[in-house]
């Protein structure tokens, strides 16, 4: 059994933080298999323009963690053909960074388009709230779009690079309507389900208005949990977002600073060597107290 058309049904009913053109690419790539046909994983990586697959690594004292490719809740599909981010899996590394005594500040390399909506809050919420711990910078290389934005303005800072975009702040959800093409094929499916919306929403007929209606609203409460955590890491009012950052586009490096939605623009090396100078020299300035205190409490003997 070709379980391709049901993966494709879940997919496109689920809502998406991510840029309009890298949603169409998935859902061309879930129709090729709905159809029979295979890609090889180097085939897939090609299409959805897959990152390098790289861990965690240290630079210095400096932390530097990948959030690349699609990003989902969960390892799979996406995760392990596109190179893409797991918001479990990242939330791990970002934990262990912090509780780590030896690094002094975490950079979030970041280069991804986005992905679904579900962990993307929670996760965004843990790198908000660990802000004053150590330095938490997120660095758009070259690309913090939709989910990535998401999750990247909860760090202390955002840098894009040069040549960098951010934004792309919305909610997308999609529907296939395949009962034409089942019907030329002579395939003809009738859902047996119980409740009266289970069956709502499927590929084997056009959606109803209703069903539009609750896919909308799906779409716009996601939209307003989106909105509202990017005010609130950036520090600036809904209304602020709704209307001034983009409006659903990604912006370049520089019309992105002027707007607020980040706050430096500068390569990923420039911002390692910064954060590695300022630890150097409050590790300088904890230094020359202790040996202030020290003389302090030698005079006072």
């Amino acid at each position: 059994m070709n379980r391709y058309p049901h993966i494709t049904s879940q997919v496109l009913n689920t809502p998406w933080a991510i840029t309009g053109e890298k949603l169409l690419v998935i859902m061309d790539l879930l129709a090729f298999y709905a159809a029979g046909n295979k890609f090889t994983t180097e085939e897939v990586q090609d299409r959805i323009g897959a990152a390098a697959r790289l861990t965690s690594r240290a630079s210095g004292a400096v932390a530097v963690l990948p959030l690349y490719g699609v990003i989902a809740q969960r390892a799979g599909m996406m995760t392990d053909t596109s190179g893409g981010t797991s918001t479990e899996q990242f939330t791990r590394q970002f934990r262990a960074a912090m509780a780590d005594t030896q690094v002094g500040a975490i950079v979030i390399d970041v280069d991804s388009p986005g992905g679904t909506v579900s962990g993307v809050e929670e996760l965004s919420a843990e790198i908000y709230g660990a802000r004053g711990e150590k330095p938490i910078v997120a660095v758009a290389n070259s690309l913090a779009a939709s989910a990535a934005y998401w999750i990247a303005t909860a760090a202390d800072e955002l840098v894009v690079t040069p040549t960098g975009e951010v934004g792309s702040i919305g909610v997308l959800a999609a529907h296939e309507d395949a009962s034409v093409r089942f019907e030329q094929q002579g395939v003809k499916t009738t859902l047996v389900s119980a409740g009266k919306y289970k069956g709502e929403g499927n590929s084997y007929e056009p959606l109803s208005e209703e069903a539009r209606g609750y896919l909308q609203e799906r779409v716009n409460d996601y939209y307003d949990l989106f909105v509202r955590a990017v005010a609130r890491n950036r520090g600036v009012g809904v209304a602020a977002v709704r209307g001034g950052f983009g409006e659903g586009r990604v912006v370049g490096a520089q019309q992105a600073k002027a707007l607020n939605m980040a706050d430096r623009v500068e390569t990923l090396d420039a911002t390692i060597e910064r954060l590695q100078r300022g630890r150097r020299s409050r590790a300088q300035a904890r230094a020359e107290i202790d040996r202030r205190e020290r003389r302090l409490r030698a005079n006072a003997r």
